[in-house]
C-alpha cells in the first residue's frame, strides 16, 4: 500500500510539473513586445548624373538615376532613436546644387528642426543616434544630435576619428565633431535589448557599415538597407558601388543580409530607392 501511495504521490508531482511548465512556456510565448513606432522623413533628394560610379564596371555607363535620401525615427518607450540624418541643411535651396565632379545633383527642401515638429518631436528628445555609415549623404544634421548617444562600431568610429583621417578627410570627421557621447560597439546590437531595434553589422560599403532591423506593429518589420544596396538592380544583381571599402565584404554582407531577412520574413526597404520610400510611408498609414 505504501508502495502504491508513493507511486501516486510522484505521479501527480510529475503531472503538476509538467503542467507548470507549459504555463509557464505559453506565458512566455503570449508576453507582448513594447509599442515602437516608426516615421520616415525626407533627407533631401540625389540625382545621380553618373550612374557608373555605382557599378566595378561599364554595366551604367552613360545612365543617371534619381536617389531619395531619408531619415528615421524610432520612438520606443525607452526612448527615442534617429537613423541617419539626410543631406546637410546648407542644401535647403532654391536650386539644386551639382557638386564639382559633376556626379550628384543634390537639394534638401527642409530643416531637422520643422520635420521634427512635425511628429511633435525636438532635438532634445533623442537618447540615442546612429548612422548606417558616415558618408555625406547620411550625415547631414548629425551634429544636431549631440546631446543624444552615437552608436556606431568601434572601428567605423577609429577609421574617421584618428589623427591622420582628420587631415585627409575633414569633411567627414567635422560632419560629425560634436558628437561627443559615444558608445562604440562590435558587431550586431540590441538597442533596447527586447529584439524591437537591432542593428545589423554589414560591413563593406564602409568599414563599419550597418542595417537596422525594426519590429513597429506593421504586418511584417522592416529591414532598413543602409547602402548595402542604392537601388532595385543593385540588390537584384548584387551591383557593388566602385568607392566601396571593401568588395568581398560587400558581397559577404549581402548574403547575411538576405538570410537575415529571409528569417524574419522582414520587409526590406532601401534607403535611396524614391519607390521604396513611398512604399514605407504608406506601410506607417495603415
Amino acid at each position: 500500500m505504501k508502495k502504491i501511495f508513493l507511486l501516486a504521490l510522484t505521479t501527480i508531482i510529475t503531472f503538476s510539473c509538467k503542467n507548470a511548465e507549459k504555463k509557464q512556456t505559453t506565458e512566455e510565448k503570449t508576453v507582448e513586445k513594447p509599442q515602437v513606432k516608426l516615421h520616415v522623413l525626407d533627407g533631401g533628394s540625389i540625382l545621380v548624373n553618373k550612374l557608373e560610379v555605382f557599378s566595378q564596371d561599364t554595366t551604367y555607363t552613360g545612365q543617371s538615376k534619381q536617389f531619395s535620401d531619408a531619415y528615421y525615427v524610432i520612438s520606443h518607450p525607452k526612448g527615442n532613436l534617429m537613423w541617419d540624418a539626410g543631406l546637410p541643411e546648407a542644401l535647403i535651396t532654391d536650386e539644386p546644387f551639382t557638386e564639382p565632379s559633376g556626379t550628384f545633383t543634390l537639394q534638401r527642401k527642409d530643416s531637422l528642426k520643422n520635420q521634427l515638429k512635425s511628429i511633435g518631436l525636438t532635438v532634445d528628445d533623442f537618447k540615442y543616434f546612429v548612422l548606417s555609415h558616415p558618408h555625406f549623404d547620411h550625415t547631414g544634421h548629425a551634429n544636431y544630435l549631440k546631446n543624444a548617444t552615437w552608436l556606431v562600431q568601434e572601428n567605423e568610429y577609429n577609421f574617421i576619428t584618428n589623427d591622420s583621417a582628420k587631415v585627409k578627410d575633414p569633411d567627414t570627421y567635422n560632419s560629425i565633431k560634436e558628437l561627443k557621447n559615444v558608445e562604440k560597439i562590435n558587431g550586431d546590437h540590441d538597442v533596447f535589448g527586447d529584439g524591437t531595434v537591432v542593428i545589423k553589422y554589414m560591413p563593406g560599403h564602409t568599414i563599419g557599415h550597418q542595417a537596422l532591423y525594426i519590429e513597429a506593429g506593421l504586418e511584417k518589420p522592416i529591414l532598413l538597407t543602409g547602402d548595402l544596396y542604392h537601388f532595385e538592380e543593385n540588390r537584384e544583381t548584387k551591383g557593388v558601388p566602385s568607392f566601396n571599402y571593401d568588395v568581398e565584404q560587400t558581397l559577404e554582407s549581402m548574403k547575411k543580409f538576405e538570410a537575415f531577412a529571409k528569417e524574419k520574413n522582414a520587409e526590406v526597404i532601401i534607403q535611396h530607392s524614391p519607390k521604396d520610400f513611398k512604399k514605407l510611408q504608406n506601410l506607417l498609414k495603415k
